[in-house]
C-alpha cells in the first residue's frame, strides 16, 4: 500500500521533461527519422535526469491513427493495464477538474534478477490532443522521484521515396504507397528515481530496453 504521508504538490514543469527528444513538428524531422518512424521503428533517446541517482528516457513512434482517436484511447486510464504489460492496476481516484485526474497505479517490474512490486499515486494534467503529464503525488516505498509525459504530434509528410518505388508494408499491416503518410507521432518520456539504489547507467539501460517494448505493445493494443 502507499505510505500515508502528506501528498506533495507537483509542479507542471518537471526537470528533464520540458522537452522530449523529438517534439518538433513532424515535417521538420530528418528524412531518415521520418522513414524509420513510418516503418515502425521506435526511436529512443536518453534525457538529462532530475537527480544524480535517477534516469530519464524518451521513446518516440508513429501510430497510424488520428490524434483524436489515439487521445480517446489513452485517456481511458483504467485501460492502461492493457496498454502497458507491467501495469497491474490503474484506478482513477478523483477528477478535481476537467483536465486533471488523480490516479493510483501498481506495476511489477523485473530488473536483473529482481522482480519488484511498485505502487504510485499520480496527478495527471491534460492538454487535449497535445500532452498528458504525470506528476508524482506519492511514491510510497517505490520512488523518490517520478514524472512522465506523453506528447502527440500529427504526421502528414511527403514520403521521400520516388514515385516509382514499390509499395511497402508496415509492421502493423498497413500498405504505404509513395505519396503521403498520415498518422500520429507519440513521444513518451519517463523520468524516475527509485528508492532502491541502482547505478544510473544500469537504470538508463534498463529503461532504454523496456520503454520501446512497452511502446510497441501499446501500438498493437490501440490498433487491435
Amino acid at each position: 500500500m502507499i505510505a500515508t504521508r502528506p501528498l506533495r504538490q507537483p509542479g507542471l514543469t518537471q526537470p528533464g521533461l520540458t522537452q522530449s527528444g523529438l517534439t518538433q513538428p513532424a515535417s521538420s524531422y530528418p528524412a531518415a527519422v521520418q522513414a524509420a518512424l513510418a516503418y515502425g521503428e521506435v526511436i529512443t533517446q536518453i534525457q538529462p535526469p532530475s537527480s544524480r541517482a535517477g534516469a530519464a528516457v524518451t521513446a518516440t513512434m508513429q501510430v497510424p491513427l488520428s490524434r483524436p482517436a489515439l487521445w480517446n484511447q489513452l485517456t481511458n486510464y483504467p485501460r492502461w493495464t492493457q496498454f502497458f504489460p507491467d501495469i497491474t492496476h490503474s484506478e482513477v481516484l478523483a477528477i478535481p477538474s476537467r483536465h486533471r485526474t488523480v490516479l493510483r497505479q501498481a506495476a511489477r517490474k523485473s530488473f536483473l534478477l529482481l522482480t519488484m512490486a511498485v505502487e504510485i499515486q499520480l496527478q495527471v494534467d491534460e492538454i487535449p490532443q497535445e500532452s498528458i503529464r504525470f506528476s508524482m503525488l506519492d511514491g510510497g516505498n517505490s520512488f523518490r522521484d517520478f514524472a512522465a509525459v506523453l506528447e502527440f504530434k500529427s504526421l502528414s509528410v511527403p514520403e521521400t521515396a520516388p514515385e516509382t518505388a514499390p509499395e511497402q508494408t508496415t509492421p502493423w499491416g498497413m500498405t504505404l504507397q509513395p505519396g503521403t503518410i498520415t498518422g500520429t507521432i507519440i513521444s513518451y518520456t519517463v523520468q524516475a528515481t527509485p528508492t532502491l539504489p541502482l547505478p544510473q547507467s544500469l537504470l538508463e539501460q534498463a529503461m532504454k530496453f523496456d520503454l520501446p517494448q512497452n511502446m510497441r505493445h501499446l501500438r498493437r493494443m490501440v490498433l487491435s
